[in-house]
């Protein structure tokens, strides 16, 4: 072997020491997230997400093992500039499954104190049921959850089934982002847990191209609307799970100056001034009049449509008349999603209506926090909750506290739960 075969030999060796002693630390999950948070994720949850985690980085272990063997191999200085090459390929691999195991260790670790941790298991148990009401009668799976809490002011969600970072594994779980300052009004929740249901029955799809036919004679609009199908298709799952609650949360995160009219090519998010006024004319639709009726006037009155930029502005002018159709293609249309028939047949939003959810009040009493009544009608209690701080603002700190008490209750492991 020649001088700089040698010398080449020992950077290499040394690179591939390293990723060795490297992947180590990857195989060991506590080293991403404390036991004591493990403990705090739900069993089924906790042994999937362990398994898979753990299985990455052993698939690493011995893509390092093949590292190694190619180098002791390699005699010419050829075959060490080969090795060379997959060292850095390697690395790459290296930060994409170190980047998954972060993501996810950081998310249990956000359930290290007992309150935090019940809330989330909560705000697990909440999207699961709302998945529950359409994936299982449609033969459908539901994934997991993990429910994360972080800083900001809008939801998120990694989708069970999306290939994670390292390229070739599929995340074991739905982890939804759920912000600080929304936890006790977790209304986005149910929109994120509907753009998985919406993914794995491919709602989006099909829904564009309903909102493509049905609003064809003005091309503009028709193009625009079909765009935004999977953020409508989230919000029309979180309102018929959730009612008005979600449509005053959504206006509350989206409201803001300049941004009210903000228009993005290729963001399937629509214009935030005519979101709004659709989830209004939700409640319209299938509630009649109401609070959202003094929330649309406030609304249109603190952004005169005549701010937003010309061609912004032409768009919502030829949204807005459509907007009851719009409703009825969402909500109304049979979809071949929907196993032939529409979002509303399996998921009916009159049970969220503002008089159905003060009768579950009545009808609980006292005993609202009960196992009975979580385990049965935890949605429309988050909906009674979203509600209700919807409406009587003077009430706020109350109903928050009230709110707590419940998901804390729902989020406690040590309760037994309804048959």
């Amino acid at each position: 072997m020649t001088d700089e075969a040698t010398g080449t030999r020992v950077q290499v060796a040394r690179q591939v020491a390293h990723w060795q002693i490297a992947v180590v630390g990857l195989r060991d999950v506590t080293n991403f997230a404390a036991e004591s948070a493990w403990r705090g994720v739900e069993r089924y949850l906790d042994v999937a997400l362990r398994r898979h985690l753990e299985g990455a980085a052993d698939q690493l272990s011995r893509r390092a093992d093949v590292l190694a063997a190619e180098l002791r191999a390699a005699t010419t200085a050829g075959e060490l500039e080969q090795v060379r090459v997959h060292v850095v390929q390697f690395r790459r691999r290296y930060l994409q499954v170190e980047t998954a195991l972060s993501f996810f260790g950081e998310a249990i670790n956000s359930r290290t104190t007992p309150r935090l941790g019940a809330l989330l298991r909560a705000c697990d148990a909440l999207a699961v049921h709302s998945m529950e009401s359409v994936l299982p009668p449609l033969r459908r799976d539901v994934p997991p959850v993990l429910t994360y809490v972080d800083k900001g002011l809008g939801a998120s969600i990694l989708r069970a089934g999306l290939r994670l970072w390292d390229g070739g594994t599929l995340s074991p779980a739905a982890a939804i982002k759920i912000t600080r300052q929304n936890l006790l009004r977790p209304t986005a929740l149910i929109h994120e847990s509907g753009h998985q249901v919406a993914h794995i029955l491919g709602w989006n799809e099909e829904l564009a191209g309903a909102l493509g036919q049905g609003l064809a004679e003005s091309p503009e609009v028709a193009e625009a609307w079909a765009a935004w199908s999977s953020e409508i298709a989230a919000d029309c799952f979180a309102f018929v799970h959730t009612g008005y609650g979600s449509v005053a949360a959504l206006h509350d995160v989206v409201s803001g100056g300049a941004t009210v009219f903000r228009r993005v090519p290729a963001d399937p998010h629509p214009v935030a001034y005519v979101r709004v006024l659709l989830g209004v004319q939700m409640c319209v639709r299938f509630y009649g009049a109401g609070p959202w009726d003094d929330l649309a006037r406030a609304w249109v009155a603190a952004y005169p449509l005549r701010a937003a930029e010309p061609g912004t502005r032409a768009l919502v002018e030829r949204s807005l008349p459509l907007l009851p159709r719009i409703v009825e293609i969402c909500l109304r249309t049979p979809m071949r999603a929907f196993g032939g028939r529409p979002l509303t047949a399996w998921v009916d939003p009159l049970r969220v209506r503002p008089d159905a959810l003060a009768q579950l009040a009545r009808d609980a009493g006292g005993s609202i926090a009960s196992p009975h009544w979580l385990g049965r009608e935890s949605l429309r209690l988050l909906a009674l909750s979203s509600l209700r701080y919807a409406t009587e603002p003077e009430r706020a700190a109350e109903i928050a506290k009230d709110c707590e008490a419940w998901m804390l209750r729902l989020g406690d492991e040590s309760l037994p739960k309804a048959a």
